[in-house]
């Protein structure tokens, strides 16, 4: 791999820019988006387009399932309808482990 496209990161908003809502992991730092991966020779694999689909979606969906654990929150395409596009990851901790989805 060569690169990652960020979709977000540092933004002060509440979770799923809920009105009223709980400040999200954006909001204090501790997460990043990621709409997809670039390759040393060039070719580009998307969350949206790709997701467990041929060799670059399953290296997609791989990265995903090897986040969960190291990162408190983990969440993908079919996790919610606020994640279909790409791959979220945080550092929040819970009391139960981390949320995968």
């Amino acid at each position: 791999m060569s690169s990652l496209k960020v979709a977000a990161h540092y933004v002060c908003r509440t979770r799923n820019h809920k009105k009223g809502g709980r400040i999200s992991e954006h909001g204090k730092g501790r997460a990043i988006d990621i709409s997809g991966f670039i390759m040393k020779n060039g070719s580009e694999y998307s969350a949206l387009r790709d997701y467990g689909k041929g060799k670059g979606g399953k290296a997609i969906r791989a990265a995903h399932k090897a986040a969960c654990g190291p990162f408190g929150t983990t969440l993908g395409p079919g996790s919610d309808g606020y994640h279909e596009d790409h791959l979220h990851f945080d550092t929040a901790r819970y009391s139960g482990g981390s949320y995968c989805k």
